[in-house]
């Protein structure tokens, strides 16, 4: 059998059954050490989170403790209340800054070109790209959990239910995130102009959907606004596995809304994934 290349429509060899996904878990070790010797990258979506959790837990620990009761005692302290946020900042990092500002510089510079003229499968490249994301994450939220712990004294969850949370949350928000990285990078023009076309939308969105400000601080256009995005929902969902019930009241709707944070990743997903069938070429056209 014989499939055609993208790039010449040429006649290529058909991959024997299986390939496919053996490529794709090479590729994920490939693009994973790419990944990490590449310094401004590991920066900016691995360890900026990690940075800005001790910047505000440091900056605003003589503030004491946030949702105290009047006599001092209560609340979280302000690690512990910046915790959430921050995992979910380094989830949307990991997925839509690093895929749409990666996969955008590989097509500018012919990396994709010269894929799409290999037996590559698409699916094993997108393995690859989601497998790396995962990994990393996953890496990164343990990192920002022994800072937490260890640095800040944060007492972590205990419950099996929370965790359960933690969970499903993470792994709709990394998928949503993801997919939502390959259809942003059809935007940049060029490789270039990648970082400067993705960032300022996801600093943005940091901005606006509880991640440095608390959510209720903003007023409603705003957060009706943010609530339109999945990094408003994904925080939302983190805040419900570390912070203490009580904080559920300071939720716009009173709540954790967790049916309703689920329903809003599902919905973006959906959507990144047929932006993503709709925008990605091996080759950017004129």
């Amino acid at each position: 059998m014989t499939t055609i290349d993208r790039t010449t429509n040429a006649l290529v060899p058909a991959l024997p059954r299986g390939r496919t996904l053996r490529l794709g878990a090479s590729r994920i070790g490939y693009e994973t050490r790419i990944y990490f010797r590449s310094g401004d990258q590991v920066f900016f979506t691995f360890l900026f989170p990690v940075v800005m959790l001790a910047i505000f837990s440091t900056a605003f620990s003589a503030m004491g403790n946030v949702g105290e009761a009047p006599d001092g005692t209560g609340g979280v302290s302000q690690a512990a209340f910046y915790l959430p946020g921050m995992i979910a900042a380094g989830i949307l990092l990991s997925g839509v800054q690093n895929l749409a500002t990666d996969i955008a510089t590989e097509k500018s510079d012919g990396t994709l070109k010269r894929l799409g003229g290999s037996p590559l499968p698409v699916i094993s490249y997108f393995l690859g790209k989601m497998g790396q994301v995962l990994v990393t994450s996953v890496l990164q939220i343990a990192l920002l959990l022994l800072v937490s712990r260890f640095l800040f004294d944060v007492t972590l969850p205990t419950e099996p239910e929370r965790w359960l949370t933690f969970a499903w949350v993470y792994l709709l928000g990394i998928a949503t995130s993801a997919v939502l990285g390959i259809a942003l990078s059809a935007l940049p023009r060029t490789g270039k102009s990648a970082t400067a076309v993705i960032i300022p939308i996801v600093l943005v969105l940091q901005f606006i959907s509880g991640v440095y400000l608390s959510f209720t601080m903003l007023p409603e256009w705003l957060q009706n606004v943010a609530s339109v995005f999945p990094l408003k929902w994904i925080a939302q969902g983190m805040r419900s596995v570390f912070l203490p019930e009580g904080f559920a009241s300071q939720e716009p709707t009173g709540g954790w809304d967790l049916p309703m944070v689920a329903l809003v990743l599902g919905v973006w997903a959906i959507v990144g994934l047929v932006l993503t069938r709709l925008t990605f070429r091996w080759v950017r056209r004129s």
